[in-house]
């Protein structure tokens, strides 16, 4: 469902050709033509409504089964190139066994040898690329490093320089970062954006495990922030093939020159914080973006100005999050674990699974790519974050109870109700097990009235049964009603005092 959702963003947000997003996104055109007859089938379109969750969409899409076009299946042409070079074997030969395989989808002869000689031909050639207006922004890291001194220790750690140049103008941008985590390239690419105050159709960074999550050849599969980051600007992000430096040229160029112009100019400094080498690194950029080109007039900026900046589509209104993301099933208790904290989802996603969006000041909770649960995130390793709205009816009713509010219960029924109450609290091992004693007694208050309750109460406290069942037997014998007289009446009076030791004391 998260491809087609894609689809959609893609074809009316950005305008992409079904060629770009089926590049993109990894997919045939056909698969990209499908999903979009399928969603207007549908009468969907972008954006989608925000309660169309993933299960929704998919009843929506696939109401009616419909018919599949036979379509050819396309020959492996390496597999075949390699075959070739193989003693005795020919081209008809390869075909028969193609046509074994896939049956009536095969293609002819003819057009199979034509086909193959069509995408041999394209073997070890180099074609110069032709950057259109706006189009394409090349990412790559420096390969030298930069040493950061650590002031207190005298430790030395690398720092890298992340580099990004745009493909028709060649206006460059370069900035220093303490790595080469995901959160190094996004916040690299964001701040690169930001420079050049736009954003681009597309955007080609290098290949490496911080951005794809399978670093597949011919379908390479970006993770899930990196595709989150795309889909907040609005852009395609497009990794170069593994390994073959020409899908990104353009930034191996831009980067030898920061290394030339930039690096080289600070080998004699030190710089003892990444923030340090960061604007010394700033402070030089515009002095590489007004260089005069050599062969073609004016330089970068200038280029940048006239050609990049028009076609430029603008920046979000708000910075970019970076979310990590993790599976996590739900307790028996509604509440997902995180880094020793626990956070209520609904009772009833109860051993379900779940996904965790996670940043340094939220906790999101979804399921099946909805949202159901959002918390502030909270360090306390052991501690609870529960939201009273998760918790079922009856667990509700009891969390809602606590020691000021039973005591302003009783005290609304009486002196005694609430004397015996505050000793409830008090007295027990355990306040839970006050809580349930004091919630009997409002049980009974309801059945028997606050007048008898309170009768009920003043017996208790005068024969010293300062518990539950007391106040109960007391009502069930009616003796409530009767007043209460002789010594039990006179010890009830008596002040406190060091010296009278009270009925616990024979206990």
């Amino acid at each position: 469902m998260r491809k087609i959702r894609d689809v959609l963003r893609y074809r009316h947000s950005t305008g992409l050709s079904l060629e770009a997003i089926a590049r993109a996104l990894n997919i045939s055109k056909g698969v990209v033509s499908k999903y979009l007859r399928l969603a207007s089938d549908a009468g969907l379109g972008w954006p989608l409504p925000e309660d169309l969750d993933d299960r929704a969409l998919e009843k929506r899409l696939y109401q009616q089964p419909t018919a599949r076009a036979c379509t050819f299946a396309e020959p492996d042409y390496a597999q075949v190139h390699q075959e070739l070079k193989r003693k005795g074997v020919t081209l008809i030969l390869l075909w028969e066994e193609y046509q074994q395989t896939v049956g009536d989808t095969a293609y002819q002869y003819t057009a199979f040898c034509t086909r193959y000689r069509t995408w041999a031909g394209k073997l070890k050639r180099s074609m110069r690329q032709i950057h259109r207006a706006g189009e394409k922004l090349f990412a790559d890291y420096a390969g030298p490093m930069m040493p950061i001194i650590d002031a207190d220790t005298g430790e030395i750690r690398p720092a890298s320089i992340f580099v990004a140049v745009l493909g028709a103008s060649s206006y460059t941008f370069a900035c220093a970062t303490s790595g080469q985590t995901q959160a190094d390239w996004l916040t690299g690419l964001a701040r690169a954006l930001a420079y050049i105050g736009g954003v681009t159709e597309l955007i080609v960074p290098d290949n490496p495990r911080a951005l794809v999550a399978n670093a597949n050849r011919y379908e390479p599969e970006l993770n899930r922030g990196t595709a989150e980051f795309a889909a907040h600007y609005g852009t395609v992000i497009l990794p170069a093939r593994p390994r073959k430096p020409q899908d990104k040229a353009k930034v191996e160029s831009a980067v030898q020159v920061v290394e030339r112009w930039i690096l080289a100019r600070l080998r004699h400094r030190q710089f003892f914080t990444v923030a340090e080498l960061d604007a010394a690194v700033a402070l030089l950029l515009p002095v590489l973006n007004e260089r005069p080109f050599k062969k073609l007039p004016g330089c970068r900026r200038e280029a940048f100005e006239k050609v990049d900046a028009p076609y430029l589509r603008p920046l979000p209104a708000t910075r970019f999050v970076l979310a990590q993301w993790k599976r996590a099933g739900v307790n028996i208790d509604y509440h997902v674990e995180f880094d020793g904290h626990y956070y209520s989802v609904p009772h009833a996603l109860v051993r379900q699974e779940v996904e965790l969006r996670i940043t340094r000041s939220t906790i999101e909770i979804l399921a099946r790519g909805r949202r159901v649960a959002s918390h502030p995130r909270s360090y306390r390793k052991g501690h609870f974050s529960t939201i009273a709205e998760h918790m079922p009816a009856a667990h509700r009713a009891h969390a809602q109870w606590s020691p000021g509010r039973l005591m302003n219960w009783a005290a609304s029924i009486g002196a005694a109700t609430g004397e015996l109450v505050k000793r409830l609290l008090l007295e027990k091992k355990h306040p839970e097990q006050g809580y349930r004693s004091c919630l009997g007694l409002m049980r009974l208050a309801r059945n028997v009235g606050p007048e008898r309750m309170e009768g009920a109460c003043t017996r208790a406290l005068s024969i010293g049964a300062h518990r539950y069942r007391s106040v109960a037997s007391i009502l069930e014998k009616g003796l409530d009603r009767q007043p209460v007289t002789g010594p039990a009446q006179a010890e009830l009076a008596l002040p406190d005092h060091a010296n009278v030791r009270g009925p616990g004391y024979y206990h």
